[in-house]
Parts: C-alpha cells; structure tokens; sequence
C-alpha cells in the first residue's frame, strides 16, 4: 500500500529512535540504484538543478522504479518554479523537497500549500546567526552545508561543525563528509548525514565506496547509542 505524504512526514519526524540516518546525494544511473538498493540507505537524492549529477524528470521516475521503495527519495532543487518540485512529488518521483538556493519562507509556504511532502532547507553556513535564522522557517528540516561564494553547495569541503548551535529542528550535515571523519560528524548528533562526493570515483558513485560509508554511519550510531 502507499503511503501518503502526511504519513509519511509523521514517519520521518516521529522516528527519533533510529540513529543517525544516511542519504546518498547525486544518484544519476541504473547503476546507482542497484548499489543503493544493496545497502539500502535511509535517504538517497536526485539533483534536479544544474549541475554534473543533474537528472531530468523523465529519467529520474525511470531511476525512482529501479530504487527500492524502502529507500527515500529526495529532490534537490535551485531557485526552480513552485511547480517543478510540486509536480515530482505529486508523482511520486520524489518523497522529500530539498531547497538549495534562495528559496525565502513565501517559497516554502507555497509550496507546502501545495503539496504535503517533507521540505528539507539548505543553509550554506558562515556563522551559527545563519543557522538559527534558519530555524525559525516553515520547512520541516534544516540541511547544514558548507558556504561557498559562488556555489549553491556540493563543494565537497568540510565547514566548522562548531558554529552549529543546539537546535529544536532536525538537520542533514553535508559538506566534505567522508570515512575519515564521519565518526566527527556524527558526533554533531545530526538527523542524517548527507554524502556525495566520498562516495564517488573519477566521478561516479562507487558501490564498495557506497557500502563502506553507509556501514560507517551505521556502526557509528551504535557505537554513541544513536
């Protein structure tokens, strides 16, 4: 039976027992949903903005019925039309609306008149005033990445996980992620941590890199009592 998307966010908000989650941003091939569905991953993300993992609507319903349905989808978008990301999930191509530009509180809140998927805000951190401006927005979860001049995000570099102040809302860590300090970031006590680019080589995502990450995570969240 599917589930809706008030059903769903009530999942998503209401399983704080679970341990730090993970998503695999950037997913772009068949390839990529069979490594995925292998290890099964809480999240994984379809980059519908510009960019080199950008996949098109039509292509990504394709890649959505090769993923596992117990596996997440995410949309990631940039400055895109209410509509776009609306229609995706009204679909079912997506579950969750991540928001990686400008998007203000009027964005969101049209959007969540539209449609009751998940909304995911992404802050490109220069200082813990930016987070916890943040906070205070309709979304239901923060995304945490590093602040790039010029760049709406996947520059792979780490930011100071001390600016992060304690928070009410749940947030995704992104931003240089990788097996060397993915213990660190954990330690942040972040809802999910957010990976793409450790998990790639010479470009494409690597089912052993994928593996290991994804146990990573898993085994850290045992090892702090989640």
């Amino acid at each position: 039976m599917a589930v809706s998307h008030k059903e769903q966010r009530g999942i998503f908000m209401n399983d704080a027992n679970k341990g730090c989650r993970i998503k695999i941003c950037g997913l772009s091939r068949i390839g990529d949903m069979e490594a995925v569905n292998r290890v099964r991953p809480d999240y994984i993300g379809f980059v519908f903005a510009q960019s080199r993992r950008q996949v098109g609507a039509t292509w990504a319903a394709s890649l959505k019925r090769a993923l596992d349905p117990r596996i997440q989808a995410v949309g990631v978008f940039v400055n895109a039309p209410v509509s776009e990301a609306v229609r995706l999930a009204e679909v079912g191509t997506i579950q969750m609306i991540q928001l990686h530009g400008d998007e203000d509180e009027a964005y969101i809140r049209e959007l969540k008149r539209q449609t009751a998927a998940p909304v995911i805000k992404a802050v490109r951190v220069r200082n813990g005033d930016d987070i916890l401006r943040a906070e205070q927005l309709s979304c239901e979860y923060l995304l945490l990445d590093t602040y790039t001049k010029g760049q709406y995000g996947g520059s792979g570099r780490v930011f100071d996980w001390n600016l992060i102040p304690p928070l009410q809302k749940p947030f995704f860590l992104a931003g240089g992620i990788s097996m060397e300090n993915v213990h660190e970031a954990k330690n942040c006590r972040p809802y999910c941590l957010d990976v793409s680019s450790a998990v790639e080589t010479e470009g494409r995502k690597d089912p052993e890199k994928i593996r290991r990450m994804v146990e990573a995570v898993r085994q850290s969240g045992k090892q702090s009592g989640g």
